[in-house]
């Protein structure tokens, strides 16, 4: 029987657009093994996986757990924690980290202020600090969401792991399980699917200089699913790949058709017109999914780029 991701991979469903949407991250070492749903079917205290959700929830902050590559037994608490926090809106991107003996001292965070990307709750809360390390790579792994990230998400983080690629952790859920391996990059915010270890070096080696890698890419989670779209295809025109050099600043109309304004930090800015469409013929949303389905696309039909006089009355 083929997996989602193989038949998303054979009809060549387009990536662009897909990537989860969340302005602010914020990670929590959880070792052991993950239920579907993480935050409250893991060793993590559920009250305080429901108090997270609940925390979270309107914020723009996108709560996960992490654990290191490699075996995971059905180990106990973990004396002290990794944290880590990052900001992806283009202008304000921050990467912060932090180590916890207790958990619960996530609920002091202010989510609010943490989805506008103010880091001085998560400072001062956790005694955060910036990250100074290599680019974090999280592998999407959870089996129990679907069996393909487990079976090819685990194989491609213990691959990077085991080559010397710091900043590898595998994480519980990034969506889009038929685009497995699936790959969020921090402090950026770009994420990857259908990726190869060999790729996945060059999306990092790039990150650590402030590039972005357009094959392969999602799309930037600080943008909804049109605007993830529309930045990518204007990268590809423009030849632009500095990281934080694009920002969607203005997104009018609705499904299934979008015209988003994308300004470059130089003040040049572009009409893109973007349509969403359906997957066809219907296939597998997720292997967990008896039921065939025709996912929507994110269509990019027509890139302008706007004179001095248009943006201005725009």
């Amino acid at each position: 029987m083929s997996t989602c991701s193989t038949v998303s991979q054979d009809l060549a469903e387009p990536i662009a657009g897909t990537a989860a949407t969340a302005t602010t991250w914020l990670l929590l070492e959880q070792p052991g093994p993950w239920g579907a749903k993480a935050l409250t079917q893991s060793h993590l205290d559920p009250a305080l996986g429901r108090a997270l959700e609940a925390a979270a929830k309107g914020t723009g902050v996108r709560v996960a757990l992490i654990r290191r590559p490699g075996r995971h037994a059905d180990c106990g608490n973990l004396a002290e924690r990794q944290v880590y926090a990052a900001h992806t809106a283009p202008g304000n991107v921050w990467l912060h980290a932090a180590t916890t003996h207790d958990p619960e001292q996530l609920l002091d965070l202010d989510f609010t202020a943490l989805g506008m990307g103010d880091h001085h709750t998560f400072d001062s809360a956790l005694q955060g600090r910036p990250h100074t390390g290599d680019p974090l790579a999280l592998v999407c792994t959870n089996g129990k969401r679907d069996r393909c990230c487990a079976l090819l998400g685990r194989p491609l983080a213990a691959e990077l792991a085991t080559s010397g690629v710091e900043g590898v952790w595998e994480v519980t859920h990034l969506g889009g399980h038929r685009f497995s391996p699936t790959l969020l990059v921090l402090p950026y915010g770009y994420a990857y699917g259908r990726a190869q270890a060999h790729a996945v070096k060059e999306v990092l080696h790039s990150a650590q200089e402030g590039r972005i890698v357009v094959e392969g890419c999602r799309g930037n989670s600080a943008w909804e699913r049109p605007g993830q779209a529309a930045e990518l295809a204007v990268r590809s025109a423009a030849g632009e790949y500095a990281a934080e050099a694009l920002s969607v600043v203005r997104t009018d109309g609705t499904a299934p058709r979008w015209e988003v304004t994308v300004a470059h930090v130089d003040g040049r800015q572009w009409r893109v017109v973007v349509a969403q469409g359906a997957s066809l013929p219907p296939r597998p949303e997720s292997c967990g999914v008896s039921v065939l389905g025709s996912p929507a696309r994110m269509d990019v039909t027509a890139v302008r780029e706007l004179t001095v006089a248009t943006a201005l009355a725009s």
